[in-house]
């Protein structure tokens, strides 16, 4: 990967937040912030073809965060999109992730999560943290210490591998790709590919989708 600042352009319509943003993470050598927008309007209309990451506050007024991911990657397939979002607001995330977006990060978080979660997307990851883990769980109404299949569901024509499995439970607690294959001593590289054969056997295109049905599979016990 080239060593050169990671060109990031942040969204974001309240302008405390927004300048501090901009104040904590251009003193990071690893980032350029080329730029930043108050609305979805005005991002849609100069967010560089060369820009990065986005992060983007989900909850705009007009164009929302979820409209803007989604007509970004459709313009813009390789810049990876995080979006800022509250707890309350967390239910939207799916939205996001549907419309492209490779994560999400609470209103917040810490420089260093930031900038770690900047690099990862990428990178080629993703970012999901345990609270979506247990929003989805709720979501789909799933109780008790082991989690059980939708019963709806017809059975996975290509199972996944006990390792696969073992890597989607670790993912879905939050971690990194570089994290994870800590946890399991294995290298990051053999961690994304596995990855991407979890995503071609459940039929998703990102990690979240992936949790998602994990746990309408049964396959994830939290």
């Amino acid at each position: 990967m080239s060593d050169s600042p990671i060109r990031v352009f942040i969204v974001e319509d309240q302008p405390a937040i927004l300048k501090a943003q901009v104040k904590i993470l251009s003193s990071a050598k690893e980032l350029d912030i080329i730029g930043s927008a108050m609305s979805g309007e005005a991002a849609l209309e100069s967010i560089p073809a060369d820009a990065d990451v986005i992060l983007c506050d989900i909850g705009l007024p007009g164009i929302d965060g979820i409209e803007v991911t989604r007509q970004i990657k459709a313009r813009q397939p390789k810049t990876e999109v995080l979006i800022f979002t509250i707890f309350e607001e967390e239910k939207k995330v799916l939205g996001a992730v549907r419309a492209g977006a490779a994560g999400y990060l609470l209103k917040g978080a810490e420089r260093g999560v930031i900038i770690s979660a900047i690099q990862d997307v990428h990178a080629g990851g993703s970012v999901i943290q345990p609270s979506l883990a247990r929003m989805l769980m709720e979501h789909f109404k799933i109780d008790g210490a082991f989690r059980h299949a939708d019963p709806s569901l017809e059975p996975l024509e290509c199972p996944l591998t006990k390792r696969e499995v073992e890597i989607l439970q670790v993912i879905s607690r939050g971690l990194s790709n570089a994290e994870a294959a800590g946890v399991l001593d294995l290298s990051r590289a053999t961690v994304r590919t596995h990855l991407e054969h979890i995503y071609e056997k459940l039929e998703v295109s990102n990690r979240v989708e992936a949790v998602t049905e994990g746990i309408r599979h049964g396959l994830i016990d939290l």
